[in-house]
């Protein structure tokens, strides 16, 4: 990686920064695609020696279009996997009480490793009494507060999809975190928090910011390591950005002419990065993928707990 500095046009004005030559492309769909071809090999392995396949069931309330699309997604990704998959169609018009009575069910069901509730869910239903009452052994989001205490504790079993992805990114593409300046914005259970325990853990120094932190542009330009989930169109500019760090984006936005787009303005920011990841193409492969190998893991523990009976 080389350094240089230059003039570039940006809003309306030139800057002059230091910029990175070769800026690496984190390929998330590509490292996605491989990590998916080896879990199917694990899973052919496992059905051969144990004649366990993995069973993912999800719940898919109303006909949000675009949870419509994620959840063919994760069932294409499944199958992709040899795993056994449903889809549980219910109408918007579904009470709390069935609905939780459908988790019951697949909670008592030792066919079915991983359980997912598509959110967000209509205005009546209580989300977190649904995510509440999902098996915790079950939860491959991650999502229940007992997975989330384990995380937070140091023992993580069930991780947040989204973070489990970045890290596995981070691994793949040989980046240390050992010591490095660690800025998250976004603060979410979803993606925030988790990502701040992940780097923590692998001994990052961490800021978690949010749209409410003072002088943030500043608070993200010290950063070595950027992750960004705040879920506004390329809110990230240059003079967000430390030249050389590592930019994660995890957004998914529409710009002003219904371009898909994340939380950082790519053609802006990646001349200063290290390493950057696109949207689309990202983070995004990632999270289906983790939840896939949360699932096979979610399978191989339930052998553990039938032989030490």
């Amino acid at each position: 990686m080389l350094e240089g500095t230059s003039s570039f046009w940006y809003n309306g004005r030139y800057l002059k920064e230091k910029r990175i030559d070769m800026t690496q492309i984190i390929d998330g769909k590509a490292l996605a695609a491989k990590l998916q071809g080896q879990l199917a090999e694990k899973t052919a392995r496992l059905k051969e020696e144990t004649a366990l396949v993995p069973g993912l069931v999800v719940i898919l309330v109303g006909d949000n279009p675009a949870s419509q699309v994620y959840v063919r997604n994760k069932e294409r990704s499944a199958l992709a996997a040899g795993f056994r998959s449903e889809v549980v169609r219910v109408p918007d018009t579904i009470t709390q009480a069935e609905l939780l009575d459908l988790v019951a069910k697949y909670n008592q069901d030792p066919a079915w490793h991983g359980i997912l509730v598509q959110l967000p869910l209509p205005k009546h239903i209580d989300e977190e009494a649904v995510l509440l009452a999902i098996d915790p052994e079950k939860d491959v989001d991650g999502f229940h507060p007992l997975n989330m205490g384990r995380l937070w504790s140091g023992h993580p079993v069930m991780i947040p999809s989204t973070p489990a992805g970045i890290m596995e990114m981070f691994h793949a593409y040989g980046i240390d975190l050992e010591g490095k300046n660690a800025v998250v914005i976004g603060r979410s259970n979803i993606v925030g928090k988790p990502m701040a325990q992940l780097l923590l853990a692998k001994n990052a120094t961490v800021t978690l910011t949010h749209s409410r932190t003072h002088n943030l542009a500043k608070v993200a330009a010290k950063a070595d390591i950027l992750v960004v989930a705040i879920g506004r169109a390329k809110f990230v500019t240059p003079d967000f950005v430390k030249p050389g760090a590592v930019v994660i984006d995890v957004g998914m936005n529409r710009d002003e002419n219904g371009k898909l787009c994340g939380d950082v303005d790519y053609e802006a920011v990646a001349p200063l990065a290290s390493h950057i990841t696109p949207v689309p193409g990202g983070v995004g492969p990632m999270t289906i993928t983790m939840l896939m190998e949360q699932t096979y893991q979610a399978a191989l523990r339930t052998l553990d707990r039938k032989f030490s009976k």
